[in-house]
């Protein structure tokens, strides 16, 4: 396990916290790999009923690593760490909770909408800005966000990419809670224990009910996503945007049909 994902059992919690502050916990792939591991520990070890996802007081994660993917994926989406990872949680049998405060990018958005419950900060960003990076949304969202929210309320957060508060996470029915972001971990992690000491078989058989429906679907989803999102990766416009993130600039994509 990479020291920039660690993990701590408390009784029946595994906590997995985003651990890279330098980088505002910017995702790689080995980080993605240290987190489907963490998953697939809490699904073998019956002495844990519950996930919690963190990252620190100022920052969730500020998205992937663009230096570590901007070469393109290592192979089919769902065989990659962070494919892997994101079917792991879509189909994980345990309740999944997240204590999220600062900067919430991309799959810092994308891997709440398969977490049970989620408490924010008030100082905490959503964004989901793959259009503006010249890629196209991942981890289902294409699927959940128009069936939560209504299509045209997901075109605006998927299509122009802004930024959102906490505020408007709870309004959208994102978020359970608004807390003090010194607080948020301890919320989270207080419901976590009150998960973890409800009937383990019948948390399971009501979280397999509440994802029925959409499951199969959102297999599929997640699949199609996976390969666009790949080639997109490869794209002009990814490489434009690219290059502009790293030289501090707006892209321009106007010479892109």
């Amino acid at each position: 396990m990479t020291d920039l994902v660690l993990t701590e059992q408390q009784g029946h919690v595994l906590v997995v916290r985003i651990n890279r502050p330098d980088r505002k916990n910017a995702l790689t792939h080995a980080m993605y790999t240290a987190l489907g591991d963490a998953v697939e520990q809490a699904h073998e070890n019956a002495a844990i009923r519950c996930v919690l996802f963190t990252g620190s007081e100022e920052c969730f994660t500020a998205g992937n690593d663009l230096s570590d993917f901007a070469a393109g994926l290592p192979g089919a989406f769902e065989e990659t760490p962070v494919g892997r990872f994101l079917f792991l949680l879509a189909t994980a049998t345990k309740p999944a909770v997240a204590a999220v405060n600062g900067p919430a990018v991309g799959i810092g958005t994308t891997l709440l909408l398969h977490c049970d419950m989620v408490f924010a900060g008030n100082n905490t960003r959503f964004q989901m800005p793959f259009a503006n990076l010249g890629l196209c949304p991942e981890g289902g969202s294409s699927l959940l966000l128009p069936s939560w929210l209504g299509r045209v309320r997901a075109a605006e957060l998927l299509m122009l990419g802004g930024a959102f508060t906490a505020d408007d996470a709870y309004r959208l029915g994102l978020i359970n809670r608004i807390c003090e972001p010194a607080d948020t971990e301890a919320t989270a992690l207080d419901t976590c224990q009150k998960l973890a000491a409800q009937a383990p078989a019948a948390l399971r058989a009501t979280k397999e009910l509440l994802n029925r429906p959409t499951l199969e679907e959102l297999k599929t989803t997640m699949l199609v996503e996976g390969k666009k999102f790949s080639e997109r990766l490869k794209s002009p416009e990814a490489a434009e945007a690219f290059k502009a993130f790293m030289e501090k600039r707006t892209p321009d994509f106007s010479k892109f049909d």
